[in-house]
């Protein structure tokens, strides 16, 4: 079976499987191109509400196929680089589900992502340190915001893996999990995400991501006023039933 992306939609999540089990889901360079071409189609899909990343079999992802690395490391980075600003850009929740190997490239989408559950006994690293390759700005911006100045540079400098306690106790994995409920856990919170205020997630998603001009909080404040959505949480919240939200973006 050919490498590649598998991605599935039900019950309004996209689940986006990297497949690549021969080389524990490395990515190839057709597989960096397709990845925000795959993204592009389900952000304009109306009926999905989130996303989740995850790796087929026991590994998440080993980081970029190194074949594609000697043929052209600059062309790799700027394809992995597009790849993870596409991830990050999602404009809904994006969780990446992680088991065992997550390094190098496949971290480097994780953090891209929004949320991270790991299984226990998974393995976290940023290794271009043992290639000699300048890991992107964009990425170590990200790293470094999300886990803080020491532990990045902890993982750059070294190329160390770390485990998933660690993970957890540095801010790179938000839940860690046995290996058999992750899947579970994992279904559980998006079915949480799928019935929340999609508005709600997507302004606070842009937000939360970086200092947000005028103009973009007047856009935000159009939506919410012509949305109905605080109409229908308030009016679901006094009638004790489910909220109904409809904007979708």
């Amino acid at each position: 079976m050919e490498p590649g992306l598998q991605l599935d939609v039900a019950d309004g999540v996209a689940t986006l499987v990297i497949d690549h089990p021969a080389k524990r889901n490395a990515m190839t360079t057709a597989m960096w191109q397709e990845l925000p071409r795959l993204l592009a189609r389900v952000a304009d899909d109306g009926e999905v509400r989130a996303l989740v990343l995850t790796g087929a079999g026991e590994t998440f992802c080993a980081g970029a196929d190194i074949g594609s690395l000697r043929q052209s490391a600059g062309e790799s980075q700027g394809l992995a680089v597009a790849a993870e600003e596409a991830l990050a850009a999602f404009p809904k929740p994006t969780l990446a589900a992680i088991r065992g190997y997550c390094v190098g490239g496949g971290c480097q989408l994780a953090a891209a992502c929004d949320l991270r559950f790991a299984a226990e006994g998974s393995s976290f690293g940023v290794t271009p340190a043992k290639l000699g390759i300048v890991y992107p700005a964009s990425a170590t911006r990200r790293l470094t915001a999300l886990v803080g100045p020491a532990t990045a540079k902890y993982l750059l400098f070294s190329a160390e893996l770390i485990d998933g306690e660690r993970a957890l106790r540095t801010g790179l994995v938000d839940e860690l999990l046995p290996a058999d409920a992750l899947d579970r856990r994992v279904a559980e919170f998006t079915r949480v995400l799928t019935s929340r205020s999609l508005l709600t997630q997507a302004a606070a998603k842009e937000f939360a991501n970086g200092p947000a001009d005028a103009g973009r909080v007047a856009h935000w404040a159009e939506q919410a006023r012509g949305s109905g959505d605080a109409a229908e949480g308030v009016a679901a919240f006094l009638e004790r039933r489910a909220p109904r939200f409809t904007w979708t973006g």
